[in-house]
């Protein structure tokens, strides 16, 4: 038997063993017993004919659902280009969707379609541009809607210079005060909610950041026109106030990448679900409709990767397990892995023990 069919029989015992439950406690002052979902996001992000070609496969791990992307026909990328001034159309993404509906998921059943805010160059006065947006991502959930789809991943990180949410760093702060911006972007999250739920009134939609990113790092304490992320809160607001009843927001909370004790996950549930309140104009609308969720940075860049000697990396397999364990535990329902270097769905560079440990983490200890 080769090495990779070894690993291939050991990943279907533990699938037969674990049977996938998750009967850990939920969130604090939650008393149910529902299924907590475990998400796949990191390097290995597959496109929908990867997933189309190998969902056998990718059915072997212990998670419920994934992130991906969506190309067009011409390789357009629509999770780095849907912030921008190019509009697409629906048929531009004809291939993602047939891929999607035509992938028999059994295993995966929670998947969501990648956005992001790049490439981020709109001007939030720029009407035009801003339709354009609006447009944009309300064809990516058309995709979400039709493939068959649970949300989107909504990565609200600034990548490649991007400065959306800096009111430092917009072009019309000489012009315009910090108020006027809050009161423009939150229009703008008006207006990409009504475009997003036109097509896919129930979405379910993780955010990498969330409410609290608003005064990370702020140059002066509480004043968000200091902060990278100061108008990210108003822009969640106006998400808020216009979307559906039936639309649900987790804070997936990025923060969470290095947390391996279980009352970190319980302080960070406590910022989502309460302090977050004192941050929104909507308090009772988010108190109803965003959840609290937790990532967990696999192969953590505060250490190596080693295949062998697991002592190297951040995250030992017993520590790993425990931090999933204790992630599922106070979690609403949703707990997502990243990775860089050991690759999920291709296997590469992943120790079987990683995979048990995973594994093991969704049962009771």
């Amino acid at each position: 038997m080769t090495r990779r069919s070894s690993i291939m029989l050991l990943l279907g015992l533990l699938i037969l063993s674990a049977n996938f439950p998750v009967t850990a406690q939920p969130g604090p002052e939650k008393d149910t017993r529902k299924a907590k979902k475990l998400i796949e996001w990191g390097w290995d992000e597959p496109d929908t004919k990867f997933m189309r070609a190998n969902i056998e496969k990718m059915e072997q791990f212990p998670f419920d659902g994934l992130v991906f992307h969506a190309t067009s026909g011409k390789g357009e990328n629509l999770s780095w280009e849907t912030w921008g001034g190019r509009k697409f159309a629906p048929d531009d993404f004809k291939q993602a969707v047939e891929d999607l509906k035509a992938t028999k998921f059994n295993r995966l059943t929670d998947r969501f379609l990648r956005v992001n805010v790049t490439p981020g160059k709109v001007d939030w006065f720029d009407d035009d541009a801003w339709a354009s947006v609006a447009s944009n991502f309300g064809v990516a959930a058309h995709v979400a809607k039709e493939g068959r789809c649970k949300g989107f991943m909504f990565d609200t990180e600034q990548y490649e210079g991007v400065t959306v949410f800096d009111y430092r760093q917009q072009k019309g702060k000489d012009k315009k005060t910090f108020a006027e911006y809050q009161a423009k972007v939150r229009q703008r999250g008006r207006e990409w909610a009504k475009a997003v739920n036109k097509h896919y009134p129930d979405i379910t939609i993780l955010l990498t950041f969330g409410y609290d990113t608003s005064l990370w790092r702020a140059a002066k304490p509480k004043d968000r026109s200091t902060a990278a992320y100061g108008l990210l809160a108003d822009f969640l607001d106006g998400v808020l106030d216009a979307c559906t009843k039936e639309t649900v927001i987790v804070d997936a909370y990025e923060f969470a990448y290095p947390y391996k004790e279980r009352k970190q996950f319980e302080a960070a549930y406590e910022t989502i679900t309460k302090k977050a309140l004192d941050w929104t104009a909507g308090p009772e609308k988010y108190k109803a409709q965003v959840k609290a969720g937790f990532g967990i940075w696999m192969d953590h860049k505060k250490k190596g990767w080693d295949v062998a000697d697991f002592s190297k990396n951040y995250f030992s397999p017993a520590e790993f397990e425990s931090a999933v364990r204790s992630a599922l535990e106070v979690s609403d329902g949703y707990v997502w892995i990243y990775s860089e270097r050991p690759k999920w769905w291709t296997n590469e560079m992943l120790p079987k023990e990683y995979v048990e440990a995973l594994a093991k983490a969704r049962t009771r200890k």
